[in-house]
């Protein structure tokens, strides 16, 4: 098995991924100062086939503006491996990794060779997110995940839905099943949590806070966002309580004070996986 940097990387890291069609270089510094974790610049579903090689083009030209660290914040969505588009899009972002490029996100990830193709050209630092859209991509997700420069998986939920001819409702309850079991490819191939797909209508905050609540339940640690309204609440809801943090600190503070396999505190008995979790907690403080 491959060794990932995914614990520490800022892709892993990342709750919030903001689209943002190619096609709109306007909106490329707007969206980086969104408050976004991570912002992804479209060259698939976002623009059009005619309209593909001037978006290229204005990336390609915006990028030399940004600055390091917001390069290092930016993904790029390329076309599948299917299309004419592939050669061209790959090209591309491995001479932008090459000026700091912090990932690629590979739509359509069915097969482990066009990760190994991008893991073969991409310069050291920029990792990739799959895309399982497809049932295809669901059968192949182990060695997915175990692929050189994965970092994460992620769920495209509306394509999924397509390739299935699934009729979802508001829950989702059809797509349990697939979204559990890329949380467990997850956890088998040690990566950080994975991210769920989009919510489409950008005006219903509480449809958007029970699509995150979903997630949370699932065990995924970020989503993807289709408006830079989506971005605040998607960051708060994966941020602990001030409740949750001070429980935490409290368990993991008695617990290095004590030699202790197992202690009582507040009533409740602390064991490993007690202090494991309050450690998790803290893990995702943000200062």
């Amino acid at each position: 098995m491959p060794t990932h940097s995914a614990s520490t990387s800022r892709i892993a890291q990342a709750r919030s991924f903001l689209f943002v069609p190619a096609t709109t270089p306007e909106r490329f510094v707007k969206a980086l100062h969104s408050g976004a974790d991570m912002v992804i610049i479209d060259l698939e579903d976002a623009v059009s086939p005619t309209d593909k090689p001037a978006a290229r083009m204005a990336l390609e030209a915006a990028f030399d503006s940004l600055t390091t660290d917001q390069k290092a914040q930016l993904m790029v969505r390329i076309n599948p491996s299917d299309t004419d588009h592939w050669k061209i899009d790959t090209d591309l972002v491995v001479q932008l990794s090459q000026q700091g490029l912090g990932g690629v996100v590979l739509p359509k990830a069915q097969t482990v060779t066009d990760l190994q193709a991008l893991d073969a050209r991409l310069a050291t630092g920029c990792g990739v997110l799959p895309l399982i859209e497809s049932l295809a991509g669901l059968d192949a997700i182990d060695t997915i995940a175990s692929a050189p420069r994965v970092e994460r998986l992620a769920f495209g939920h509306l394509d999924f839905q397509l390739d299935l001819g699934i009729e979802l409702g508001p829950d989702e309850a059809a797509l349990i099943p697939v979204r559990m079991a890329i949380t467990m490819a997850t956890r088998r191939a040690h990566l950080a949590p994975p991210v769920d797909g989009v919510t489409v209508n950008t005006q219903d905050e509480t449809t958007l806070k029970s699509d995150i609540a979903r997630a949370q339940q699932m065990g995924f640690g970020g989503k993807l966002c289709i408006h830079p309204k989506q971005v605040g609440t998607v960051n708060s809801a994966w941020l602990p309580s001030a409740e949750a943090l001070a429980w935490a600190t409290r368990v993991v503070e008695a617990a290095e004070a004590t030699s202790a396999g197992a202690f009582q505190l507040d009533g409740r008995m602390i064991d490993a996986p007690v202090i494991a979790k309050a450690r998790q907690i803290l893990s995702r403080r943000r200062d």
